[in-house]
């Protein structure tokens, strides 16, 4: 194990004894039963029986720092007490009856969100996960506007379902099969690796202009939707500078298109400054599709449009049969609760920007780290091993996150080439994390270069 010069912060949670089948047992399980397109991330895979708040705790009660919150699902912590009561004492009344009934969840939580988002975006379809949230965003598009076309942005990952596979920009996440059709990808607005030169608004101005150029070239010259992550998640956390999504919002409604804001990884107060991360480029969204840490965890999602854009449902018979769950409603309720009580948009603020600030003195120190992007606590780290091309640094991203989780932290990744360390913990993180975490790197990187 590397030494590090610090420990994790203490805490007073005391892990419960496990005493189920064996890390190997359950191993050979998965091996021989599940699907094998499921993957591990660690060279000798973790087996995670417990969680409490910011931390993991594997079957031997060894103790892990999570910043990566359950793939930037664990959005107020794990096991967080007032998430778990509510969904005990719904599961305990009523599990499940769908929709073709009245239950008092569904409408209230509908509310609940209305509330945080700007005028006009009030009418919520519940689904269970952000690409069926995207799927159906897409479709009321179309049918809204009578255009099939969709823009999305190259290095975009939008889901796994078939239309959310034909929006998402990587080929490592597509199988070479017919899907999504209609889809065109514009370039990414990201300056890092942008194609255009000149400065960040200028890149911003460029990129908006291509998504013209597409619609000239690629589409009838109309389109039913633009859609964006205001920070790409799976993508690295690349986002454009300056007004790129104002221009952009602006060339999709040139064209007859809707814009759509997936907020699955970067809503819920993530970002900090904004509840939404959209807030944070000025833009209004006809539509925002939500996933993630909306449940904290429990299989949820959502889509908020304008009325007039909702209504288009109503033309066929349109039904989600998990769709507005008691269970998961109960869970989102006490999810945009705990995030106002916890203060947790501001938490991710605060930590957010003392761990972005070690990050970037960590970049001084360290020639590998190419690039550090991100707002609060959706971080991104890009390893290169020469800045000036700025080759992917792919082997030397794997053995840090081999080096961090000997030092008891877990880091995810992304990028087309699985160079950035994605920073996306749950969001009751503290400064103490942090400073532990920025010591971990700082070992990790030297160790990996």
């Amino acid at each position: 194990m590397l030494a590090t010069a610090a420990a994790l912060p203490p805490t007073d949670h005391v892990p419960r004894p496990y005493d189920g089948p064996s890390r190997d047992e359950v191993l050979a399980l998965r091996r021989q039963y599940a699907n094998p397109a499921l993957f591990t991330i660690y060279k000798e895979p973790i087996m995670i029986v417990e969680g409490h708040m910011q931390y993991l705790y594997d079957d031997g009660g060894h103790r892990y720092l999570d910043l990566f919150g359950g793939i930037v699902t664990v959005s107020c912590g794990h096991a967080h007490p007032k998430i778990t009561a509510a969904m005990q004492q719904q599961l305990a009344t009523l599990a499940h009856t769908t929709t073709i009934y009245l239950h008092p969840n569904m409408p209230r939580f509908a509310e609940a969100l209305a509330a945080r988002m700007p005028d006009g975006l009030d009418v919520t379809y519940f689904v269970n996960s952000g690409s069926e949230a995207n799927d159906l965003a897409i479709a009321m598009a179309r049918l809204y506007t009578g255009h099939s076309d969709v823009i999305a942005l190259r290095n975009a990952y939008h889901g796994g379902s078939p239309t959310a596979m034909g929006l998402t920009s990587h080929h490592t996440w597509k199988y070479p099969t017919q899907v999504g059709g209609g889809i065109h990808h514009a370039i990414n607005p990201d300056p890092y690796r942008s194609p255009f030169g000149g400065t960040d608004e200028e890149i911003a101005a460029k990129s908006a202009d291509d998504i013209r150029s597409l619609i000239r070239f690629s589409t009838p010259g109309k389109i039913a939707a633009f859609i964006a992550e205001p920070m790409q998640g799976v993508g690295g956390v690349t986002h454009g500078r300056g007004d790129y999504l104002q221009r952009a919002y602006a060339v999709a409604r040139e064209h007859g298109g809707l814009c759509i804001a997936d907020e699955v990884q970067t809503g819920f107060g993530r970002t900090g400054d904004h509840y939404w991360g959209f807030e944070g480029f000025g833009v209004m969204p006809d539509i925002v599709t939500m996933a993630k840490g909306i449940g904290n965890g429990a299989p949820l999602a959502a889509v908020t449009t304008r009325r007039e854009i909702a209504e288009t449902l109503a033309q066929r018979i349109h039904f989600n049969t998990y769709g507005g769950n008691p269970v998961s409603m109960a869970a989102g309720l006490a999810v945009l609760e705990a995030i106002d009580e916890d203060g947790l948009q501001e938490n991710c603020r605060i930590v957010g920007g003392h761990f972005k600030a070690g990050l970037e003195r960590l970049k001084e120190r360290h020639a590998l780290v190419g690039d550090v992007r991100g707002k609060g606590l959706m971080l991104g780290i890009e390893l290169v091993r020469d800045r000036t091309t700025k080759e992917p640094a792919k082997e030397e991203t794997a053995a840090v996150m081999e080096a961090m989780r000997e030092q008891s932290v877990l880091v995810g990744k992304g990028g087309l080439d699985g160079n950035v360390l994605r920073i996306k913990p749950p969001m009751c993180l503290t400064k103490a994390d942090v400073d532990y975490a920025l010591d971990a790197f700082d070992h990790a990187f030297g160790s990996a270069a």
